[in-house]
């Protein structure tokens, strides 16, 4: 299915990294779902930025029921089912390395909080658009991670164990949905210049950051949010399962 013929819903894509994702599938001809969960205002800006291919969608991820009925909103709104899911939606949390916590404060419940973000979120979005993904025998989900899993230079703990999960829910539901014709793959970026997430960090960061990958610079969410399209393309048809990092090449694969 070519990406003009898609119905694509990104998670969280009132601000950052989310609302980059939208503009970019907009740009390509596909029709874009906006879910925000605070995020009305911003979400609604980006639709009127977009034009009549966009609608905004208020959802919280970790809701299966809300999740459902905007699903079949934006079944409706489209006259045809999602074809591809971006889970994207970060729950409650900032990149600040001063307020988090290290391994003798954190606790159970943060942990908690960014599972049913990630995992919970992710799972609840699948299953709703599953239904349709089979009927059209086609389907992409494309799952937001982190390079922090792979090389854990600031421990972000609850963030990086859930984004970890992830990638095992990815490559699990990517072997028994393929038969579908549903691929599901991670993207996972570094740090990013610049979301509401990413505010917080210092100069002195994205200094470092900069003298040590390889391009020599820090990855924008314009380049995260293109290389999404990949998986969502026909070019990507035979990949499944797998974790691209974009990141500068900060951390090979």
């Amino acid at each position: 299915m070519q990406l003009t013929q898609q119905v694509v819903l990104i998670t969280g894509a009132g601000r950052g990294l989310g609302a980059q994702i939208a503009r970019s599938f907009a740009r390509e001809g596909a029709k874009v779902v906006l879910n925000y969960y605070k995020s009305q205002a911003a979400a609604e800006a980006h639709v009127q930025e977009i034009g009549k291919s966009a609608l905004a969608i208020q959802a919280d991820v970790r809701d299966k029921a809300a999740v459902e009925k905007m699903v079949a909103q934006a079944q409706v709104h489209f006259d045809q089912p999602v074809s591809t899911v971006v889970n994207n939606a970060l729950v409650n949390y900032k990149f600040d390395l001063g307020t988090k916590k290290d391994a003798a404060n954190i606790s159970w419940e943060d942990y908690q909080e960014q599972l049913e973000g990630a995992v919970k979120g992710s799972l609840n979005t699948l299953q709703a658009c599953l239904e349709g993904m089979k009927e059209q025998q086609f389907g992409r989900v494309i799952n937001i991670g982190t390079n922090l899993f792979q090389n854990p230079v600031v421990p972000y703990h609850d963030y990086t164990t859930s984004k970890g999960a992830l990638l095992a829910f990815t490559r699990n539901m990517a072997n028994e949905l393929g038969q579908h014709g549903i691929t599901v793959n991670m993207l996972s970026g570094g740090l990013l210049r610049t979301t509401d997430a990413s505010a917080a960090t210092s100069a002195e960061v994205f200094g470092i950051i900069e003298a040590t990958t390889p391009l020599r610079r820090v990855t924008t969410p314009e380049e995260a949010a293109d290389a999404t399209l990949f998986f969502a393309s026909p070019w990507a048809r035979a990949v499944t399962g797998q974790n691209l990092v974009v990141d500068g090449g900060l951390v090979f694969n």
